[in-house]
């Protein structure tokens, strides 16, 4: 059971609980009589629930005492669900307050539910005094009058388990791993290399697949097959193939999507194709001749006869594949590598992974434990070391369980902790689960709630991490910490960089250019989704499973269309979040929403896949809690008009484009939502925002179009303090400086993403557009800035001192066509990209030059791109040569398109990676060409060129 965040509700619940009652009644004395017992009995009710939260070891064998336990959450949770309720109401009463009825109907709706409340309260019957009185003497009942029964129980559950607690300290963050460090499995990879250097495991003969081959890595989860192929893969023998693929299959194995991935590691876009035959003809072209060397990880086995028809659906495309093309495959049975021998009509071979050595096992163990120590040899950790060696002959020579508890040694250490681990009966079963389980219990209760939600999702997910923060936040796992220039976003951050460095996730490259996901082992996922079946569950089709799921549920998954199923929804009572899955468009998913939506009120996190979705039901309004609504689908015609009233929302994300309307896709009165932090919507939808200046907590604000009408001024922008990434568009519209001014840019100390765009029109005061600039001085935290269509002569006067932009990372000016001088963006220490496209009057890239400032021009610039800068006639202004000093110390990649007086390079780091010239001078390319240039020696360095005429 995940930790229960009882010292905020409960001083929530009381404070709130007497400001509510402050205007009632006199006959409500008896409900403050029972807010002062709780609040002088909070100390005690205060250590029994931080007490209980820590027992989570001791309750899988001890049902009385999870019963218990789980009685003592529902109070707790129904004691959030009224704090809520009545920051709701406090909210509701503010925005109707500052809110005008306009309409006479909407003064007579407003008076008659007044009048119910009245009546209501005259008959003793107000709901929310109702609730908030049941939910009062419930938590005090259960935490107090049964604290007896609990330590009962408690005792008794020590007494018979007492080896089995473990009194681990809290994590310490230390150093992560290296990266390229692969123990153990030498001959293993030998052997595949080996295997990849041979031409053909066969004659080529006439059969289809005689060009390819076939290895197979086996062997039992955790073993290493995936971590020994991801070192393969990026062996310098790899480069010998045309084309690479990397294909994650895992159990929810599905004939178009393999072919499609394949496709899109390939082309870095995914095919818009539906049809099989349509996906398999687009990847035959592509593979066509090829020789190719193509991963399959982690496929698993459902039906054989089944799952070969399906692989051979996969496979007809890469018949096409040149000689020496070569197959890879990844499982943990030896069935699935029969059936793919006979789906290509080889000979089964295979690499059997078995357990590490004992010595392997514990070097693994060890790089681990002693990450981050600077001398793990030292006679100072000589104990840790022997207790090492005994902990690794209970690891089943499991190269992930080492990896693990290694990471749970690595939290502390200390003789006495390394003994705990070392004694705890869990290691004592021959099993990876019970292993693995361990690195669950000795989690601080703060992150066990966030890794316990991320069962939720399917194995070989990929995690995004600021989504999965969002959710965090809006399920209230993140708590505001006393640093006030900490987000919670930023919190989360924190959360997340820790599991990822417990290696309870593991970060995966994707493709060829440099980029990363993360994914959870399927073994640990695996383990874990057993370990919190009280808090996650799924309701699937045909799955016995799911007629059994705890009523205890909090966050539940639906893959089904199943209605029978879907209606089983509203007996979790206390469901927090819900992610519906539902692509069939027979049925009224519409009318099932609303049914869904009237049962679980208590919800805070509501995710919808449903393609052919075009209405979210009203009662969406019922969801008063809700924190995070995100939408997957692209046939939504508007969003409800009852969102508006969901006050506590703080995260809607919805990717599409509203069928029919533009205009009214979102509700009028769309700026009531003053909690939103953040908005994923499409641009026009953002921008018809009327007011959004009330949205006060939104850290995000991209490409807003502002006019020149009352609601949708750059004025709005005033009290927006919270703002971390800004997109300011239609800039034209400010009519003066002063106007521009009123955005207060300057005064937002988070801010550290700006792009200030303007409408490129033919009559433009270019004295208006210098003066407006001048004035959106953004903050000195600014990285990344981009201006677009500005058509001054000249930099803004804070641009041209140092200090204000002295933390600028990335620089984009494009279309700024009226700019001669740029700033001084050679004296920025941090600066690593500049990019500056379609600047006709730019002559240099630097005017400012002192003496010996040459040696440190750019010091820190990695990517550098110029096109269309016509006038541009040298790096520095003055003539200095381009021997004379190193301008870019560390530039990787150079770009030069279209820029005609151009006639040298300066001098270039050995750092440089990539070189592009194109449309240059003459000159340019007659120096440096490839056949004869006279200055070709001096980028002869580069590994990547191309200069073209």
């Amino acid at each position: 059971m995940a930790d229960m965040f009882l010292d905020p509700i409960m001083e929530k619940l009381i404070s709130a609980g007497f400001r509510y009652l402050k205007d009632q009644v006199r006959w409500q004395a008896g409900m403050k009589e029972e807010l002062v017992k709780l609040q002088e009995n909070l100390p005690q009710i205060q250590a029994v629930v931080h007490f209980a939260s820590s027992q989570e070891q001791i309750t899988d064998q001890n049902p009385s005492l999870n019963k218990w336990l789980w009685q003592l959450r529902d109070a707790i949770d129904d004691a959030d669900d009224v704090v809520d309720e009545l920051e709701y109401m406090e909210l509701e009463r503010q925005v109707t307050k500052n809110k005008k009825l306009r309409r006479a109907r909407s003064i007579v709706k407003y008076m008659k539910k007044r009048l119910d409340k009245i009546v209501k309260r005259a008959l003793k019957i107000d709901p929310t005094l109702k609730r908030l009185e049941e939910a009062v003497q419930k938590l005090h009942k259960v935490s107090t009058t049964g604290v007896d029964t609990f330590l009962h129980l408690v005792k008794h559950a020590k007494k018979e388990l007492q080896k089995q607690q473990l009194e681990l300290h809290g994590a310490r963050e230390t150093g992560s791993l290296p990266k390229n460090d692969l123990i153990g499995r030498g001959k293993d990879k030998e052997l595949v290399m080996e295997w990849l250097r041979n031409p053909s495991n066969e004659q080529r003969g006439s059969d289809l697949y005689r060009n390819i081959s076939l290895l197979c890595i086996v062997g039992h989860g955790g073993m290493g097959k995936t971590t020994l192929l991801q070192h393969v893969y990026k062996d310098q023998i790899t480069k010998e193939f045309d084309l690479k693929m990397w294909v994650c299959v895992s159990n929810n194995f599905d004939v178009k999507k393999v072919i499609a991935d394949m496709f899109e590691y390939l082309k870095n876009e995914r095919p818009r194709l539906e049809t099989l035959g349509a996906l398999q003809r687009r990847l035959e072209e592509e593979v066509m001749s090829k020789k190719f060397l193509l991963v399959l990880d982690d496929i698993w086995e459902e039906d054989e006869e089944n799952d070969k028809s399906k692989w051979e659906d996969v496979l007809a495309p890469l018949a096409s594949g040149g000689f020496g093309s070569k197959i890879l495959v990844t499982t943990r049975t030896d069935s699935v590598a029969l059936m793919f021998a006979k789906v290509l009509k080889k000979k089964k071979e295979i690499v059997k992974l078995e357990g590490l050595e004992e010595d392997e096992c514990l070097q693994l163990l060890n790089s681990h434990a002693f990450a981050g120590v600077e001398n793990p040899s030292d006679d100072d950790h000589e104990n840790l070391r022997v207790i090492a060696r005994d902990i690794v002959k209970k690891l089943s020579r499991s190269p992930l369980a080492a990896k693990v508890i290694g990471g749970v040694l690595n939290d502390n250490l200390d003789e006495r902790h390394w003994r705990t681990v070392l004694e705890s009966n869990l290691l004592d079963q021959n099993s990876i689960h019970s292993i693995l389980r361990l690195s669950y219990i000795v989690l601080p209760n703060h992150l066990r709630n966030c890794f316990a939600f991320c069962c939720m999702f399917p194995e070989d997910y990929r995690y995004d991490k600021d989504d999965l923060v969002r959710m965090w936040i809006a399920l209230g796992f993140i708590q505001l910490s006393s640093n006030q220039r900490e987000t919670m976003e930023d919190i989360g951050g924190r959360y997340y960089d820790v599991l990822v460095k417990k290696a309870l996730f593991d970060k995966v490259k994707y493709g060829y250019k440099v980029g990363y996901f993360y994914k959870m082992h399927d073994l640990i996922h695996e383990s874990a989704s057993k370990f919190f079946t009280n808090e996650c569950g799924k309701l699937v089709d045909g799955e016995k499973s799911s007629l059994e799921i705890s009523e205890t549920i909090r966050h539940l998954s639906v893959p089904t269309i199943n209605l029978d199923i879907l209606r089983m929804i509203g007996k979790f009572k206390h469901l927090h979040s819900l992610f519906l899955f539902y692509e069939d468009s027979n049925h009224d998913l519409c009318g099932l929403l609303s049914e869904i939506f009237k049962a679980s009120r208590s919800l805070r996190l509501l995710y919808i896949f449903a393609y052919e979705l075009e209405m979210i039901p009203e009662e969406i309004g019922n969801l008063i809690h809700l924190r995070y609504l995100n939408i997957d689908g692209d046939r939504l015609i508007m969003l409800p008009r009852s969102l508006s009233n969901l006050y506590h929302l703080q995260y809607i994300i919805y990717d599409g484009f509203a069928v029919q309307s533009n205009y009214d896709f979102l509700p009028s009165d769309f700026n009531n939502l003053s909690n939103l932090r953040y908005v994923k919507l499409a641009q026009k939808y953002i921008s018809s925002i009327c007011g959004i200046g009330k949205l006060k907590s939104l850290q995000e604000l991209n490409m807003f179009s502002f006019g020149n009408v009352s609601g949708y001024k750059i004025e709005e922008l005033e009290n927006m303090n919270d703002l971390c990434k800004l997109g300011i568009n239609c800039l034209q519209n400010v009519k003066d400086a002063e106007e521009a001014c009123s955005a207060k840019l300057c005064e937002k100390r988070r801010l550290t993403d700006l792009t200030l765009s303007w409408i490129d029109t033919h009559w433009r005061n270019i004295d208006l557009d210098e003066n407006v600039l001048d004035n959106l001085q953004p903050p000195n935290c600014l990285r990344n800035l981009s201006i677009w269509s500005y058509m001054g002569a000249r930099s803004a006067i804070w641009m041209n001192n140092v200090n204000p932009i002295l933390n600028l990372e990335n620089i984009e000016l494009t279309s700024c066509s009226k700019w001669e001088t740029l700033p001084p963006f050679g004296q920025l220490p941090f600066l690593k990209s500049l990019r500056l496209r379609c600047m006709p009057k730019v002559k240099w890239l630097q005017s400012k030059y002192n003496g010996n400032d040459k040696y440190r021009t750019f010091p820190s610039l990695e990517v550098l791109e110029i096109y269309e800068l016509d006038a541009l006639v040298d790096w520095f202004e003055g003539g200095v040569a381009a021997e004379d000093g190193c301008f870019f110390p560390c530039l990787i990649e150079l770009s030069i398109d279209d820029v005609p007086r151009l006639r040298e390079l300066p001098n270039l780091s050995p750092s440089l990676k990539r070189l592009i010239i194109r449309r240059c001078h003459p000159k340019l390319h007659k120096r440096y060409r490839e056949d004869g240039g006279s200055d070709r020696h001096k980028i002869a360095h580069i590994p990547h060129i191309v200069i073209d005429p």
